[in-house]
C-alpha cells in the first residue's frame, strides 16, 4: 500500500491495486461517522463496439445504462433493497464513459461494502427479467422525451457533434433497447467489469488494511485483463454538423444553449490542466462574477438560470451557456462578442486574480464532499491523473493562459445553438 500525502490541501491517499489488476484509493478522514464507496467501471454510453474473444461486438444504444439496472439483481433478491434494509443510501449512475455504483452509510459499512463488490461483480440475467426492464426503461426515455431540458441539451448535442457518441443518449431509444438480450448483457459484463478494468474508492473513518482485505476476498481472484479494443467511429471534425436547432414545446419563456466543441489532451495531467483551464476560462467568460454576465443580467436579458458548464470524453472537448431568454440570439450573439474581446486583449488582471482566488477556494473545499473526492479519484484514475493535483494545477495559471484558450478552443465557426420555444 502506499500512501500520498497533499499538505498544501491537507489531505492523504492510501493507493493499492489488488494482483487482479483493481485499483483502489482510501482517502482517510478521521473521526467521521460517516464512510462513502465508490464502485466505477470504464465503461459507459458510448462503449457500443469493441472486442471481445478477437471479435468485433457491435451493441444497441443504451446497453450500459440498461446493465446497470440489472446489475442490482441476484439471485437471492435485490440488491439495493438488501443497501437499503442495512442502513445504506445507495445509487448507481451511467454515464458516456463511467459507470457507476455508490453508497454512504454510518453503520455496517464494511457489509454493505462486501454487499456492493459482490452483487457488481456476479452478474444475474433471465429472458423474462430483461424483458421487464425493457418496459420499464422505455417509460423512463419516454418520459424524458417530454422534458424540454432533455431535449434541449441533445438538440445541441446532435448539432455540435457528427459521429462522436456523445450525440446520442446514454439511456438508448426505445427502438434500440428492444434488441438488448441477456446473452449482450453478460458479454459485456465479461468484457467491461473485470476487475482491471474498474477502480474502487472509499472516503472515511476506515482501516485500509481492512479494506483492501475485503476486496481481495470477495472479487474475482484472476489475473488482469487487458482493456477492451473499442471503436468510436469517424473522428470528428470541429464544425458542428448544424448551426442551430429548435422546436416548440410547453415552456413558459424560451430557453437555450449555446455550445462549442474543441480538441483536448486524451488522458493525462495534460487532460487535467486542458479540463481545469476551460472551467476557469468559462466562468471568467460568463461565470455569475463575470462582466458580461453584470450587463446581460443588468438589462434583463438573462436572469439567474443562467449558467456555464463544461464536459469531455475521448479527446473532445465541450462548452455550454444556456438558460431562459426572451431573446436567445441576442445573448449567443453577446456570447461571441465577447470571446472575440478576450481572444484580442485577454482578461482583466484583477478580474483574473479574483476567479482565480475563488477557482482554487472552490476546489479545496470540494475535498469536503465525500463523494466528489471518490468520483474524482476515480474518474482521474480513468483519464490518467491525480485530481488532488487540481489546486496546485490551478494557481499556477497565467492570464496568458487563458487568453490562449479562448483564441485556440472557442472559435465562433465551432459554435451552434439549440433552442426550445413556446408554443
Amino acid at each position: 500500500m502506499e500512501l500520498r500525502e497533499y499538505r498544501d490541501i491537507n489531505e492523504k491517499l492510501c493507493t493499492h491495486t489488488l494482483p487482479n489488476g483493481l485499483k483502489i484509493f482510501i482517502v482517510p478522514k478521521k473521526g467521521f461517522s460517516k464512510c462513502y464507496a465508490f464502485f466505477a467501471t470504464q465503461y459507459g454510453g458510448a462503449d457500443r463496439r469493441f472486442m471481445l474473444d478477437n471479435k468485433w461486438i457491435d451493441t444497441p444504444e443504451g446497453v450500459a445504462h440498461f446493465l446497470e439496472h440489472k446489475m442490482f439483481d441476484t439471485e437471492s433478491g435485490n440488491a439495493l433493497t438488501a443497501l437499503t434494509e442495512n442502513g445504506a443510501a445507495a445509487n448507481a449512475y451511467t454515464s458516456t464513459d463511467i459507470t457507476a455504483y455508490h453508497f454512504e452509510s454510518t453503520e455496517n459499512f464494511e457489509a454493505n461494502l462486501e454487499l456492493l463488490l459482490s452483487f457488481v461483480s456476479v452478474p444475474y440475467f433471465t429472458d423474462e427479467s430483461v424483458e421487464k426492464e425493457q418496459g420499464i426503461i422505455a417509460q423512463e426515455i419516454l418520459m424524458s422525451e417530454d422534458d424540454p431540458d432533455y431535449c434541449l441539451y441533445y438538440g445541441l448535442m446532435k448539432s455540435l457533434f457528427r459521429h462522436n457518441p456523445l450525440r446520442d443518449s446514454v439511456a438508448g431509444t426505445v427502438e434500440s433497447i428492444q434488441g438488448i438480450t441477456a446473452s449482450i448483457l453478460y458479454d459485456c459484463h465479461k468484457a467491461f467489469y473485470s476487475p482491471s478494468n474498474m477502480a474502487l474508492c472509499v472516503v472515511g473513518d476506515v482501516n485500509p488494511e481492512a479494506i483492501i482485505e475485503l476486496a481481495g476476498r470477495v472479487l474475482p481472484s484472476s489475473a488482469p485483463e487487458a482493456t477492451p479494443e473499442r471503436d468510436y467511429g469517424a473522428q470528428e471534425p470541429l464544425t458542428p454538423l448544424n448551426k442551430s436547432f429548435s422546436r416548440k414545446m410547453e415552456v413558459s419563456l424560451p430557453i437555450f444553449l449555446a455550445g462549442c466543441k474543441f480538441d483536448s489532451a486524451p488522458a493525462g495531467e495534460a487532460c487535467l490542466k486542458d479540463e481545469l483551464i476551460s472551467i476557469f476560462a468559462l466562468d471568467l467568460l460568463a461565470g455569475h462574477s463575470s462582466p458580461l454576465y453584470f450587463k446581460l443580467y443588468d438589462k434583463g436579458i438573462i436572469n439567474t438560470d443562467f449558467s456555464v458548464s463544461f464536459d469531455s470524453a475521448f479527446g473532445m472537448s465541450y462548452c455550454m451557456f444556456g438558460g431562459e431568454a426572451r431573446d436567445p440570439q441576442r445573448i449567443f450573439d453577446e456570447i461571441i462578442n465577447e470571446i472575440k474581446s478576450l481572444s484580442l486583449s485577454g482578461p482583466d488582471s484583477s478580474l483574473f486574480r479574483r476567479i482565480k482566488k475563488a477557482a482554487v477556494g472552490s476546489h479545496i473545499r470540494s475535498f469536503n464532499s465525500f463523494g466528489a473526492i471518490a468520483s474524482g479519484a476515480v474518474t482521474g484514475h480513468f483519464k490518467g491523473y491525480d485530481v488532488f493535483k487540481s489546486p496546485m494545477i490551478l494557481d499556477s495559471f497565467t492570464e496568458d493562459d487563458v487568453t490562449e484558450f479562448f483564441r485556440r478552443c472557442l472559435i465562433p465557426e465551432n459554435m451552434a445553438i439549440s433552442v426550445i420555444e413556446p408554443y
